[in-house]
This record gives C-alpha cells, sequence and structure tokens, in this order.
C-alpha cells in the first residue's frame, strides 16, 4: 500500500494518547487483580508492589533525565524532614551520589507521591495534610501569582482502585466531599494544595487555582458575580475531576500525566512544548470542581496584591506568571 492508499485518521477519533493511556490502564487494572489477590497473604509486599507499579510507570513516562526512586523523606534546608514517603521523582540536576541516600534534598525534589493499592477515606486526609505540612518546611516564592499560588514540589495521592464498589455507594461523590473537607481543615494557602488524587480504576482530580476574578476584570460587576466571588472578588482554588455528564475518552491515568507534565513544565520550560502537545490533544477531558474562596490580601504579598486586584492579568496567554488562572 502507498502512503496516498493509507487510510486517514478519522475525524473527531480519540487521538492515539488515549490509546496509549488506556493500554497503562489495562495494565494497571491488571496488576492490580494479581496483587490483591495475595495481599491478605502479605500486606507488606502488596503495598510495596503497588509503590513499584506507580515508580515504573513514572519511569517509562517522564523524561528519563528524571530519576524517579522510591521510599525516602524530604529533607528541607532547616534541617527538618518530611515523613517517609512512597515514590519521589528528581530533578535532572539532582546528584547521582546521593539518589541512593534515603534523605532527599527538597530543592532537588520534583514531585513525591503516596501510594495506596485500595484507596480508602482516611489516606485522603491523611495525604492533604503531608501535603500541606511539606510545602510549610519549603521556601515560598514571591513576584508573581504564580510562584505565590504554588510550590515547585508537586505532590499526590495515587491509587490503583477504591474501596467503595458495592452497588449505590458514589465512589466520585465520596472522593470529592472528602478532598473538599479535608482541604477546608488543613490547607491555609494554595499553595499547600494536594497537587493530584488519581485512582486508576475511578477518576483524577488536580488542583486549580485562579488568580484573581473582580470588579476589576468583569463588567458589568453583577450580583451573581458577586454572590460567587464577593463583592470585591477573590482568588479561587478546586479539585477538578470529572463531569458526570460528559462522558471522554480520557483515562485518569491520561489526565495524570498530562496534569504533571503541566506542573513540571512551569519549573522546567524545555517540557513546555511536549506539555502544550498533551493539553491540545484533549488529555484533560471536561471537568468541575467545588470552589474555594480565598481574600487576595491573605494569600499575596504586599509586591503582588495590588496588581492582581487591579486586574492587571493576562487571560489566554500560554506560560504567563501573571495569568488569570493555572490549570
Amino acid at each position: 500500500m502507498s502512503a496516498a492508499d493509507e487510510p486517514a485518521s478519522t475525524p473527531g477519533a480519540p487521538h492515539e494518547l488515549q490509546a496509549f493511556m488506556q493500554e497503562v490502564s489495562n495494565e494497571m487494572s491488571a496488576e492490580y487483580e494479581r496483587i490483591a489477590a495475595r495481599a491478605p497473604e502479605d500486606p507488606g509486599t502488596a503495598g510495596d508492589e503497588g509503590e513499584e507499579n506507580w515508580a515504573d510507570l513514572l519511569r517509562q513516562w517522564l523524561p528519563e533525565e528524571y530519576k524517579v526512586v522510591t521510599k525516602g523523606r524530604i529533607l528541607a534546608e532547616s534541617g527538618e524532614a518530611s515523613p517517609q514517603l512512597d515514590v519521589l521523582v528528581l530533578a535532572p540536576g539532582y546528584p547521582p551520589k546521593l539518589r541512593t541516600k534515603k534523605m532527599y534534598l527538597a530543592a532537588g525534589v520534583v514531585a513525591a507521591f503516596e501510594c495506596k493499592l485500595t484507596l480508602r477515606v482516611g489516606h485522603i486526609g491523611a495525604a492533604v495534610r503531608t501535603a500541606a505540612a511539606i510545602r510549610r518546611m519549603l521556601p515560598t516564592r514571591d513576584g508573581s501569582p504564580y510562584r505565590e499560588l504554588h510550590s515547585p514540589l508537586t505532590f499526590g495521592l495515587l491509587a490503583h482502585a477504591h474501596e467503595w464498589r458495592r452497588p449505590g455507594a458514589e465512589p466520585l461523590i465520596n472522593v470529592e466531599r472528602t478532598l473538599w473537607e479535608a482541604d477546608l481543615a488543613d490547607v491555609a494557602h494554595p499553595r499547600e494544595m494536594l497537587d493530584v488524587l488519581c485512582v486508576a480504576n475511578l477518576a483524577t482530580w488536580r488542583s486549580q487555582r485562579m488568580a484573581f476574578v473582580g470588579p476589576s476584570m468583569l463588567s458589568p460587576w453583577s450580583s451573581e458575580l458577586a454572590r460567587l466571588y464577593g463583592q470585591a472578588g477573590c482568588s479561587t482554588s478546586s479539585y477538578m475531576g470529572p463531569h458526570p455528564s460528559e462522558p471522554t475518552a480520557t483515562t485518569p491515568i491520561g489526565v495524570l500525566f498530562a496534569g504533571l507534565l503541566l506542573r513540571v513544565a512551569w519549573e522546567d520550560s524545555s517540557l513546555r512544548p511536549l506539555a502544550d502537545y498533551w493539553r491540545r490533544t484533549e488529555m484533560f477531558g471536561p471537568g468541575q470542581g467545588k470552589m474555594r474562596q480565598w481574600e487576595v490580601d491573605a494569600i499575596y504579598t504586599e509586591g503582588v496584591a495590588p496588581r492582581v486586584r487591579a486586574g492587571g492579568l493576562a487571560n489566554g496567554v500560554p506560560w504567563d506568571e501573571w495569568s488569570v488562572g493555572f490549570l
């Protein structure tokens, strides 16, 4: 068959990336069934195998210069150390001599994850508390909405499956409610949020922040907008999950990697073309999430708050640290 005779791709058909992610999802599902069958005999080994599944997946889909390790603690400049974490992603410049040391220098850790074979309600609150505690160990950044709303270290919770299996258990609602309640209880600033929660056979929730929505940006400022954002406007944060009324070919693991690439690319500009590719192929799919309000003066420094409040923000400009919102 000549090139001219080869069938063209079907308009509107899922992108090959979706197919690749579905293959990965099928593999993770098979691994879950294999590991879970032996878990009652030795829960510790089962947990270790589950962590290795996620570590191997990250090694296969992140650029190879980002080394992935298991079982380690994050060491802050102050000497304070995090609890032991299951999987960590190290920056390309991380010293090879230190890769086998289980105390990992915070400045060289790009991402860290807690991993669970079967997600239970208590795991969510614990992960949110750990995310907040680690961010409080790290130096804060200033100078732009992006820098002040985000930590350079991505933190997430990964699970193969979940405990809500009986008919009518509503796992999506249970996860969303628990995540929201944990955020209200333990997150004191948007940069402390859990960045991603992925349940491979259910859905992925990812953090999203809006720098500001207010009268300086939207005129007229209607009573409905005032109800949503307050009379003076505010910044917002949310955990974006699947939209139940809009089916999509996107898999939870596809959303995980699209979001992780995007987050890492904010800190490593060499990855931005690849991150843009994943975003433009609609790997995120439709989403929704409950919105938490933040007062501008409570979360921004004096150098950033006035410009934010005045509406000096970009809209639709890729990789602009003064954007209205960030995925």
